[in-house]
């Protein structure tokens, strides 16, 4: 999982509430079980119009957002179903990181295990970064973990609070599998010690 220190980037926004993982990712995009390639079906029934054209209001068709790398949103993002393919697609589309007022909470979870900060600001914070975002092309903030800070150009900074562990893993670039692995030589040395202790268990 790629470590995530500080972001400076671009700022999407998508001015909607309860935005639940079928419309991050529509079913139809679950069939796969590799990360890569879903950015396609992100957001893919609002990015069209009924006859299938681009929608040229939405963020992901306009040029100044096409290298966004933060997502701006409202209350209750990631609402819905579990499935992890919401933070995989947002990820291959290159967002790393998402500020709204709140999150749903497998979400939340969903987005550290694949290297996503979710930041929860104040509607009244979330406000004025869409404020900034309409009258500025190509807006961008700082999102600095270490520190737990949204800094805006302007100057203003926004502390968000985050569970610790969380914000260590996410610094080390570790998800539950790497957390595993970092104790490798354990577990190997308990499977070599239990291949003794009850070898009719290794029978084949």
């Amino acid at each position: 999982m790629q470590a995530f220190t500080t972001v400076t980037g671009t700022v999407a926004p998508l001015n909607r509430g309860d935005v639940d993982t079928d419309q991050i990712i529509p079913k139809q995009y679950l069939k796969t079980i590799h990360r890569t390639g879903l950015k396609e079906g992100l957001f893919a029934d609002w990015r069209s119009r009924l006859d299938g054209s681009p929608d040229p209001d939405f963020f992901s068709n306009q040029p100044r957002y096409l290298d966004a790398s933060i997502l701006l949103t409202r209350e209750n993002f990631g609402c819905g179903s579990s499935r992890e393919h919401a933070p995989w697609a947002l990820l291959d589309y290159g967002i790393r990181c998402i500020l709204a007022p709140s999150f749903a909470d497998i979400f939340y979870n969903n987005c550290f295990q694949n290297g996503i900060l979710p930041v929860v600001l104040t509607p009244n914070e979330i406000q004025v970064i869409f404020d900034r975002t309409a009258s500025q092309d190509r807006y961008q903030v700082n999102i600095d973990l270490a520190q737990q800070v949204v800094v805006l150009p302007e100057g203003e900074r926004y502390p968000f609070t985050i569970d610790p562990f969380r914000k260590d893993c996410l610094i080390k670039g570790l998800d539950g599998i790497g957390l595993t692995l970092q104790h490798e030589a354990a577990i190997a040395a308990y499977e070599s010690r239990r291949v003794h202790e009850a070898p009719w268990l290794f029978q084949d």
